[in-house]
């Protein structure tokens, strides 16, 4: 049996015994106060005897022992009811805690569940066997069929699909994933049944990295919550000794007897327990973990989530962070045969593995008329390629590659204004005569500028950081319209100005991907890894964006601020309840279950508040559009 579910039955029986107590004492049953023993002994067994380990093993007061003391005084002074109510309203709402507790937890163990437990594997024969995935390892062939979870993480070997990442990177979308591309384990196949090769042992999968990232973080507490823990045990001492006062006191000089004396002082027990401060940090916290588990970011601890809501200053790193990490062909101009000159370019570049290649094939593979697969390319290292078409040569790569060819002061000026944007260009020539040239460049994603205007309303100061040089930088930090630009930065020269920053502003951000990042994102008051870079850069990290996804980091911006409103919240309302109670019960105006309903429903109210943090906060997306590419053609 769940411990939700025994705290269930406890409150049960607690309820039953009381409400038999209260007709048997209206009958006049002599018997009766055994029924009351009963309902205190189910209901205020198991938190009286956590308060009394956590009291020898830890040497801390916990507030589960006012509560037991508070009841027993009630019995001793004949208020068996009261006694045996307020064991009830307590042992329900520890019971209501327990639930919303681990309704903030469930996010984690719904993960959990959906690691698959075994796989279909592949001999040279092809015939399949199905075995546990701890038993997998590196260089195995599986099958996965359609509609199946991919069981680890692997290489897509055969076949293509659709598949539904939602449980990796939060995102809802299927995607469309093709030859030699990454698959992640937990992840479900939509399509139809494809072949995979492992490449990650079982306990190395990222899905399995997101579960135990995520499971430390839920038990690293934040700031708050261990200031609160700590003010707990000396809270509790100081209404240990002020019970006593409140007893003696009225007693011997304010004309109380001796049986309301006690009463208040028992009263005071329930009204100035802190249970509901206590609860103000750590279920709102266990929430927005959850939460941002969810939803594709992994914080390291509630520490690293609570002090994203102070920061002052973030720093990104270029490529793969802020840009696409890969070259798109920003600019195209053909100066003359610009049908005849594209096939031959495509087939060039078919040949070549070189990421200009690639950019070229993305822009321009649809455009081709005709295919020349029998040619044969020459690779001229530092320059580019070179092929031979009926006597005519071909080339593509540098200016260098071309030194014979004159351009008119017109072009120049043009291509010069393109590397001065820090484009790289390359041209196309035919017998030593350009007739194309193109400009490519690492764009900017798609959010990184949104997201740097959100930060900088926010009152943040922006800052691009990277080791690529000046032109190229300078491009794409005036696009961003960044605050501050570093380039040329090596790794330690990285580090360097994230540790001036960090003195100068005091909570700051460094975002990256790569190894060269780690040492900066370690130095930095809040390290902040993109999940598909390098597994040094997400170790060394204090938050992971699992998806490399920029506007999750405004999320978890936006998700660090409620969650101090709401613990700001919890604390100021708890504090006010506690000191209403208090006054309340010094000038005899609540009784005991009054006292233990304020008490309680307060604890229960603050908990409840703290689960808004499940709720996920949406950034509005406009609709995806791919970068645009000016084509020219000039006769």
């Amino acid at each position: 049996m769940s411990e939700e579910k025994k705290a269930l039955l406890a409150t049960a029986l607690c309820l039953i015994f009381m409400i038999a107590g209260f007709i048997l004492e209206k009958t006049g049953a002599i018997f009766y106060p055994f029924s009351f023993i009963l309902a205190i002994l189910f209901g205020g067994f198991k938190q009286t005897k956590e308060g009394l380990l956590d009291t020898v093993e830890n040497k801390h007061l916990n507030v589960d022992l006012l509560m037991a003391l508070a009841a027993i005084g009630a019995c001793i002074i004949g208020n068996w009811f009261e006694g045996a109510m307020l064991t009830f309203i307590f042992c329900l709402s520890g019971a209501l805690e327990e639930y919303t507790t681990n309704k903030s937890k469930k996010e984690i163990s719904s993960l959990m569940n959906l690691q698959p437990e075994t796989a279909f594997l592949l001999d040279d024969l092809g015939k399949t066997t199905e075995v546990a995935v701890t038993e997998l390892q590196i260089g195995d062939s599986l099958l996965v069929p359609k509609g199946a979870r991919i069981p680890i993480d692997g290489v897509l070997t055969k076949g293509s699909s659709t598949f539904d990442e939602a449980a990796i990177t939060g995102e809802s979308i299927p995607v469309e994933k093709g030859n030699e591309e990454q698959l992640f384990g937990g992840t479900i196949n939509l399509g139809e049944a494809v072949t995979m090769t492992v490449n990650k042992n079982s306990e190395d999968t990222l899905f399995a990295k997101i579960i135990r990232l995520v499971d430390e973080a839920q038990n690293t507490p934040s700031q708050t919550a261990t200031f609160i823990e700590k003010l707990e045990n000396i809270y509790v001492k100081v209404v240990l000794i002020a019970i006593p006062m409140m007893i003696l006191i009225p007693y011997l000089f304010l004309d109380w007897s001796w049986n309301e004396s006690f009463y208040r002082g028992m009263v005071l027990l329930v009204v100035a327990s802190p249970c509901a401060l206590v609860a103000s940090a750590t279920p709102a916290t266990l929430a927005a973990i959850s939460n941002g588990a969810r939803n594709g970011v992994l914080f390291k601890g509630g520490v690293y989530l609570e002090n994203l809501a102070s920061l002052k200053a973030i720093a990104f790193d270029k490529t793969g962070t802020l840009t696409r990490g890969v070259p798109v062909v920003t600019d195209a101009v053909f100066l003359k045969n610009k049908q005849e000159g594209l096939n031959i370019l495509l087939a060039m570049e078919r040949q070549s593995t070189h990421p200009l290649a690639q950019a070229i094939l993305t822009r321009f593979d649809d455009e081709s008329t005709e295919t020349y697969s029998q040619i044969e390319v020459k690779n001229v290292i530092g320059c580019g390629m070179e092929t031979t078409i009926d006597s005519v040569t071909w080339r593509v790569g540098k200016n260098s590659f071309n030194d014979q060819t004159i351009l008119s002061n017109n072009i120049q000026t043009e291509i010069n204004q393109l590397q001065t944007d820090g484009k790289t260009v390359i041209y196309l020539s035919q017998n030593q005569e350009i007739i194309a040239y193109f400009g490519l460049l690492d764009v900017p994603k798609p959010e990184a500028k949104r997201v740097i205007n959100y930060f900088k309303q926010a009152g943040i100061h922006t800052t691009m950081i990277t080791g690529d040089h000046e032109k190229t930088a300078a491009a794409v930090a005036a696009e961003l319209e960044v605050d501050e630009l570093f380039a040329n930065c090596l790794p330690e020269e990285k580090t360097k100005l994230i540790k001036e920053q960090k003195a100068a502003f005091g909570v700051n951000i460094m975002v990256g991907d790569g190894v060269n990042d780690a040492p900066a994102l370690a130095n930095a008051a809040i390290g902040v890894a993109m999940g598909e870079g390098t597994d040094i850069a997400m170790d060394v990290a204090d938050i992971v964006l699992i998806q490399n996804d920029l506007e999750k980091l405004q999320m978890s911006h936006l998700l660090s601020k409620k969650l101090k409103r709401i613990v700001t919240q919890n604390i100021t309302f708890s504090a006010i309840i506690i000191i209403l109670l208090i006054l309340s019960n010094f000038f005899q105006i609540i009784n005991l279950p009054l006292g233990v309903i304020g008490h309680e429903g307060s604890t229960i109210l603050v908990i409840l508040n703290g689960l808004r943090m499940l709720k996920s906060i949406p950034i509005e997306k406009p609709s995806p559009t791919k970068y645009s590419s000016q084509t020219a053609e000039i006769v």
